[in-house]
């Protein structure tokens, strides 16, 4: 099938967002499928630029101008599509549901082209109470116009288990991994000793890291305890989530922020840990069921983990711990009674989660629309 992935933004190294949409991309092509990525970004002159892979294919100028243009014209897109006999559209949320975005899909329905959109997470309006104005307003435009939108798709594909998203039906799937970009967790510190735990994230106020920190502020053992955070913080979450805390219990010494890795740079850190922390504050942007892409993340590296929200795959597995949805701070002797007991090889763990292969995943949308 001919597949067209649309992509409303452009890529970055260090995102897991831009790896997670490559990997979906490889994974449809290992099934096949003549895969063309479609995304935004700027070019080296710094033009706004529409791409498909490596090919321009619209060049909007610079200024505010080209940036209302990029947002409000798809026609490009829509020509490209019946030029190559595109058969099948999928496309990404991005919270931008506009008259202009319906008309495009509207037209791709009319030429007999089927399309889905990826809600990569639902519900998503509480997670954008506490950003600027500029996004908030973005979401109320976005609220004005996405069941109108969605009306024009066969389906949403969602990692959550509803049914129906804005009146239009679901596709339930799993986030994938691949295999072959998650190296297997070779733990270099020895569970006697202090104890390493890691959390990997563009840090939001969902993923409830402040509940760790707080834990170890608390915990009274004679094991010592460091917390590894690595991703991006925003300076307002340091300085309002994590610095009250980590100044509260004088743990400065035991809370190391990396800042962004990738590679064998992350690699090390995993390596230097034994423990991992998924999300402890779904609850926060009212998400109770979600199947996120850092749980299956760490199973594959082969790491044990804890998290609070409620995930099927993972829910009952012996190398899982479950933090209450609530905002108790966890309780580390937990973890380090849980790590004292536990067995299971890295290579076992990974086992687990073969059938969460992006390959996997991403064919079963596709099995609804293959001609």
């Amino acid at each position: 099938m001919r597949i067209l992935f649309l992509v409303y933004h452009g890529f970055s190294e260090f995102s897991g967002i831009s790896k997670k949409i490559h990997y979906q991309v490889k994974g449809l092509r290992e099934n096949g499928h003549d895969v063309r990525l479609c995304y935004y970004g700027f070019a080296a002159n710094g033009h706004r630029c529409r791409y498909m892979d490596d090919m321009l294919l619209k060049d909007y100028g610079r200024g505010a101008f080209a940036g209302l243009c990029q947002r409000v014209d798809y026609d490009c897109i829509y020509d490209y599509c019946i030029r190559e006999g595109i058969e099948f559209v999928y496309a990404r949320c991005f919270q931008n549901a506009n008259p202009w975005l319906i008309r495009f899909f509207k037209k791709l329905k009319k030429a007999g082209i089927h399309a889905v959109t990826e809600i990569p997470t639902y519900p998503y309006d509480q997670e954008f109470k506490n950003f600027d104005w500029k996004s908030r307003l973005g979401l109320k435009v976005d609220q004005l116009f996405r069941k109108k939108l969605y009306q024009q798709m066969d389906a949403l594909v969602t990692f959550s288990n509803a049914e129906s998203i804005f009146g239009q039906r679901t596709i339930r799937i799993s986030n994938g991994v691949d295999f072959d970009s998650i190296p297997l967790h070779a733990p270099l510190t020895p569970r006697s000793s202090s104890l390493h735990l890691i959390g990997v994230a563009e840090v939001h106020e969902w993923h409830g890291f402040d509940r760790i920190m707080t834990g170890i502020g608390e915990y009274k053992g004679n094991r010592e305890v460091y917390f590894h955070v690595v991703g991006g913080v925003h300076p307002n979450r340091m300085n309002t989530d994590f610095m009250p805390i980590i100044k509260k219990y004088g743990v400065q010494d035991k809370i190391v922020f990396h800042g962004p890795l990738f590679g064998e740079e992350l690699t090390q850190v995993f390596n230097q840990c034994q423990f991992a922390i998924g999300s402890l504050g779904r609850h926060r942007s009212g998400i109770t069921v979600i199947k996120t892409l850092k749980n299956r993340e760490y199973a594959t590296r082969g790491i044990p983990f804890i998290y609070s929200e409620q995930d099927s795959d993972f829910d009952h597995q012996p190398y899982v711990m479950k933090a209450p949805a609530d905002e108790s701070p966890v309780d580390i002797q937990k973890i380090i009674d849980f790590m004292d007991s536990f067995s299971m090889k890295p290579e076992e763990i990974r086992h687990t989660v073969e059938h969460l292969s992006w390959k996997i995943q991403m064919q079963q949308v596709v099995d609804h629309y293959e001609l």
